[in-house]
């Protein structure tokens, strides 16, 4: 599920204004996990109340649940000075690349970094062959709907109550 917001254009380095530090994404290494699980926890606990805490509870894995959850899915961190500021995985499949548990830290949004890792899922996702690259994202997260749309994802379906009883709307983007 996604929920970051982004106006800047992106791709593997962002170009930094002069008051910012380029930005980098790579795929990560388990010594990463638990500053990623870390991530998981700050952005979910920040979110306004209304959320189910069941969805909540398996949007912050443990650093175990993270990595018992790994198998299949490539996953990329976008840094910034070393530190980690947002992440995204991507689970090719049936030919196409599905889009998994994208997360921007709160004072990095609007800043480029959901851009650069969606950047780099595409490429990934044309490197690997796939036809298409899709995402599902809560309906309440318009923010999310708005950053897949601009970067060329097509929005194709809405699921009801899909997700611990929350509206999912799926967009893919073919290549």
């Amino acid at each position: 599920m996604a929920t970051e917001h982004e106006t800047d254009r992106g791709s593997e380095r962002q170009p930094a204004p002069k008051d910012r530090a380029p930005l980098a994404v790579e795929r990560i290494t388990h010594q990463d996990v638990p500053a990623i699980c870390s991530l998981y926890k700050r952005v979910w606990e920040a979110e306004p109340p209304g959320l189910p805490p069941e969805l909540l509870k398996a949007w912050q894995p443990t650093p175990l649940e993270f990595t018992s959850g790994m198998e299949g899915v490539t996953y990329f961190a976008a840094r910034r000075d070393g530190r980690l500021v947002g992440v995204v995985g991507c689970e090719l499949g049936h030919g196409n690349c599905h889009l998994v548990r994208l997360a921007v830290e709160i004072d990095a949004r609007r800043q480029g970094v959901a851009t650069a890792l969606l950047g780099m899922v595409l490429d990934w996702a044309k490197r690997s062959n796939s036809a298409s690259v899709w995402v599902d994202a809560h309906n309440r997260f318009s923010a999310a709907a708005s950053l897949f749309k601009r970067l060329g994802f097509s929005e194709c379906g809405l699921l009801h109550k899909h997700d611990f009883g929350e509206d999912v709307r799926l967009f893919e983007r073919i290549l």
